[in-house]
């Protein structure tokens, strides 16, 4: 299976091209306001007609109401709804029924005590998502351009289908994939010039980095053939 590369908190048409141009499989949009990714409607509504047919589209939320929801997906009309707050297996349950949407849920990961959750999430989501955990005292989700220990993902099932997230740069991005065998990769701040402020090159070498880790991978599970 093909590593899923994922550019997220996408902004401007400029970044959202080069990201596109570069290969990626899923560009995020965030629909936090306390977030500097975050985008209003008609800028979804802008970059949502720009994606269309050439990446999967991801409408980032955090412990969104319905009424929210609703106007997320008019605008943008995502692929699939990532789910990045406290939201209880209940609540992916409901807004898969309400919208019709493949949702991805986003878990908190420092010790693997964290992995408690997963069996009733993963039983519900389309897609988990492991990043960070916020450092005490945040203000938002994530981990702020930190990493967690890759090594509490070692022992997962290779079934699941979960991507990785957190600190990732394309100086890390191959040491990422070797000891979690994630079948994606999430990365928003990684590729960042400032907070909220994406650089074009810096998105085009991390997916380059990501395909390289992907074809190494690939080599390694053949025996090195």
């Amino acid at each position: 299976m093909s590593l899923t590369v994922k550019i997220c908190g996408l902004s401007t048409p400029e970044t959202l091209d080069a990201a596109l141009q570069a290969g990626a499989d899923m560009v995020g949009f965030v629909f936090f306001p306390p977030s500097p990714r975050h985008i209003g409607l008609e800028t979804a509504r802008e970059l949502g007609r720009r994606a269309k047919g050439r990446a999967t589209k991801v409408a980032l939320t955090v412990d969104a109401d319905d009424a929210t929801l609703a106007n997320i997906v008019e605008a943008l009309r995502p692929d699939i709804l990532q789910l990045h707050g406290k939201e209880t297996v209940a609540r992916l349950r409901d807004i898969k029924r309400a919208f019709g949407l493949p949702v991805m849920k986003a878990i908190a990961v420092e010790t693997a005590a964290d992995l408690t959750a997963l069996s009733g999430y993963a039983a519900i989501a389309d897609r988990i998502l492991f990043d960070a955990r916020a450092p005490r005292g945040a203000t938002r989700p994530g981990g702020l351009g930190t990493a967690f220990d890759w090594h509490v993902l070692e022992n997962l099932d290779p079934a699941l289908p979960f991507m990785v997230s957190g600190g990732l740069t394309a100086d890390n991005v191959a040491e990422a994939v070797r000891v979690t065998r994630a079948g994606g990769l999430d990365v928003s701040s990684g590729v960042e010039r400032t907070p909220g402020i994406k650089d074009p090159e810096m998105i085009r070498n991390f997916i380059r980095a990501a395909r390289a880790s992907e074809d190494k991978a690939a080599f390694a599970s053949a025996g090195g053939r």
